[in-house]
């Protein structure tokens, strides 16, 4: 019960909130050209626990937006869409096992990028979902994005990262425990 009061915004925060989106919606409108705002609001105010895992993206610099819309359950897709991998989720590991053998030695991560995600209700976005967002302009190119591993590589020990480097979108493996200051996390979140 706790939990449920905490993930809730005030009347103030989602007014807030929803002004950001809108302005967001309206600035960047090649990334949902056949949508409009108001079914967005609609569908947002119909589901407001929604609202408290778009706050978490937006708190932690994703910058969420509308990418696309699920005609057939009436759900409309957010990704976060910073240029850069969003600022507060950065030097992280990939999970929480990659993070207990970085501790292990001593050596403290920011956190993991599949435990933040989950704490926020989102999820990380699979290497399709970075690709189709990469469609939509130029991300990531300065930084680098964990994204979905699956997981028989997991199982080995490795990880999956992507960016956009000399005009191409790049996919990598990397150790799990690994974390760098300039590697974070995207998300995704069906409302």
């Amino acid at each position: 019960m706790a939990m449920e009061s905490t993930n809730r915004l005030s009347s103030e925060q989602r007014e807030t909130l929803l002004a950001a989106l809108k302005a967001r919606f309206e600035d960047n409108m090649s990334r949902h050209k056949d949508l409009e705002w108001s079914k967005v609001e609609a569908r947002l105010k119909a589901h407001p626990d929604k609202l408290w895992s778009l706050q978490e993206m937006e708190s932690t610099g994703g910058e969420p937006d509308v990418i696309g819309c699920d005609r057939s359950a009436g759900a409309f897709i957010f990704f976060d869409c910073s240029k850069e991998s969003p600022r507060d989720r950065r030097k992280v590991c990939y999970d929480r096992d990659g993070q207990a053998m970085r501790e292990k030695k001593g050596v403290h991560p920011a956190g993991n990028a599949l435990g933040m995600a989950t704490a926020m209700g989102i999820d990380l976005l699979t290497e399709e979902q970075y690709r189709e967002l990469q469609r939509l302009g130029s991300f990531d190119t300065k930084t680098s994005s964990w994204i979905r591993t699956p997981t028989n590589i997991r199982t080995l020990g490795g990880a999956l990262f992507a960016d956009r480097r000399y005009g191409h979108v790049f996919v990598y493996h990397n150790s799990a425990p690994s974390f760098y200051s300039s590697r974070g996390f995207r998300g995704s979140l069906r409302v």
